[in-house]
């Protein structure tokens, strides 16, 4: 069984829908548009939509907010930043930063699911310079040193 955290959600727009699990077995859950009439997107424009929520994110935790698979491929809606994170002592609206890739419009509406979102935990790394790393078989080798193919 997966372990359970609690996170408390403060509504800033009347209508706002809590976080919800799509299925019992989903990694994420869907954070919904928030807004007073529809927004339409425009290929290529940036727009952030708006949840019309907070969460106080427990210390030691981030959120992920992540685009929908489906809006991706039937809309070409994804988020800018790939993964947006959410640091614990933020307090502000959550909220998403999208663009469509499409050619088409694509209008959101009041209570849409627009993303989707997953609570992970956050270490704490202490950065230390070095003059020597240590051997690796790939080295220095950069993007793509390992090519397509699968064969070995």
């Amino acid at each position: 069984m997966a372990a359970k955290i609690e996170l408390k959600w403060k509504k800033l727009h009347s209508g706002a829908e809590l976080p919800r699990y799509g299925t019992t077995g989903a990694a994420c859950f869907d954070l919904c548009a928030a807004l007073d009439s529809d927004l339409v997107l425009k290929p290529g424009e940036v727009t952030i939509v708006p949840t019309g929520l907070a969460c106080e994110i427990p210390e030691g935790f981030e959120m992920q907010v992540r685009g929908r698979s489906g809006l991706a491929a039937k809309y070409g809606l994804s988020l800018v930043n790939g993964i947006g994170t959410i640091d614990a002592d933020y307090r502000g609206e959550i909220r998403a930063i999208v663009i469509v890739h499409g050619k088409e419009n694509f209008t959101v509406r009041h209570g849409d699911r627009i993303a989707q979102a997953m609570i992970s935990p956050v270490l704490t790394v202490s950065n230390i310079e070095t003059h020597e790393l240590s051997d690796t078989v790939r080295g220095e080798k950069g993007f793509g040193s390992t090519g397509i193919s699968q064969k070995v």
